[in-house]
């Protein structure tokens, strides 16, 4: 059974379901694990609360399972947290994709350099190495990595490209063009039919929780997303700011996760002091720290770059939701932003049930009824 890994800072989720979704249509056997569930074979699992890479222990189980089941191809997501914690040990990768090394958990790694290091350790353990071309990892990648690494890129001559894979997408957002053409790199490489790649990724659905949109007849959009980084809220601003109507306001909703990296949160301020019209900063999975605080530390980004912008903090998450609802007028964009598909979240150390998109709903009903 040939493996492919896939880890990144952003991306990982829709690339990894990207490459199940073609080698499914292909008419492969095929198994995957992403951070919202594990299928292997024809069963589904759920692979836990905030967790991305399974332990190893379980992982070996996930293995052996796709094996039993006759799989031909395993499509895994590989977290920095998997990596470094060697919970991928012993798993010859035939592929690694790297799909971006931005800001994220340093927290964990302590700096920059440790976590990228992270990443590259799926790299030196695959025999085919894709990296993107468009991101700056790739200088790192072509000097630590052994071997030829094949390219994507959207906007460079790259082994993969826009012009020699002209990918057409149904789902919105720029940067999905990148994840598609590190899947169509990651197809092409073990053989699958450029025709059979583009048709696939065309009627690709995308991934629960990235830029769903909640539509119960309001006069204004409403769109709940996993973006929890500097750079995948530059990514969902930017889509959204484009789609808005003439006249119509983005209203961002978000926060960032306690116990967490910490040095991220005023530079997710100051994106969206620049891009968004309207910022309700609010909880997201605050675990043993003050929301409050979280909130006021993404502040500072917003307040120090822009001046006269609208912000708002509402650390209870339910009221911020209500209150971006109840706030909008025809034609604005209200994005919901950090807790994507999650079903729980984590408030002084335990798991609270949450459904972020059946909150959004019931406070588009209540607006409903209102008027």
């Amino acid at each position: 059974m040939a493996v492919i890994g896939v880890t990144g800072t952003d991306g990982k989720t829709t690339t990894v379901n990207m490459i199940y979704h073609i080698l499914k249509s292909s008419g492969k056997n095929v198994s995957m694990i992403s951070s919202i569930n594990a299928k292997i074979g024809r069963q589904d699992y759920d692979t836990g609360f905030h967790i991305s890479t399974p332990s190893s222990g379980q992982l070996q189980k996930y293995l052996k399972e796709a094996v039993d089941a006759k799989s031909e191809y395993f499509i895994l997501e590989a977290t920095s947290h998997g990596l470094d914690q060697n919970r991928l040990a012993f798993i010859d990768f035939k592929i690694g994709v790297l799909t971006n090394i931005t800001h994220e958990h340093l927290d964990y790694h302590k700096n920059w350099g440790n976590y990228a290091f992270s990443k590259l350790k799926l790299l030196k353990n695959s025999k085919i190495k894709i990296v993107n071309l468009d991101d700056a990892s790739f200088d790192l990648a072509r000097k630590n990595i052994d071997g030829e690494i094949l390219t994507y890129s959207k906007n460079k001559k790259a082994d993969v490209n826009l012009k020699n894979v002209p990918v057409k997408l149904n789902i919105d957002g720029d940067y999905n063009l990148s994840n598609a053409l590190a899947a169509s790199a990651a197809a092409d490489s073990i053989g699958i039919p450029k025709q059979q790649i583009l048709k696939a990724l065309s009627n690709f659905k995308g991934v629960k929780g990235r830029l769903d949109s909640v539509d119960l007849g309001q006069n204004f959009k409403v769109y709940v997303d996993f973006a929890h980084t500097p750079n995948a809220l530059k990514n969902v601003l930017t889509t959204l700011k484009s789609k808005a109507l003439k006249g119509g306001r983005l209203i961002a909703v978000f926060g960032s996760a306690g116990a967490r990296d910490t040095i991220k949160r005023p530079q997710m301020g100051k994106i969206a002091g620049e891009i968004a019209d309207v910022i309700i900063l609010t909880s997201e999975d605050p675990r043993s720290e003050d929301p409050q605080e979280i909130c006021e530390q993404i502040a500072k980004g917003i307040k120090s770059k822009i001046a006269n912008k609208d912000y708002f903090i509402i650390v209870d998450r339910t009221q911020a939701i209500n209150f971006a609802i109840d706030l909008a007028k025809d034609n604005d964009m209200v994005g919901l932003f950090g807790k994507g598909h999650e079903r729980t979240m984590n408030i002084k150390g335990k798991e609270h049930p949450w459904d972020e998109v059946k909150t959004t709903q019931e406070a588009i009903k209540k607006r409903l009824k209102r008027e």
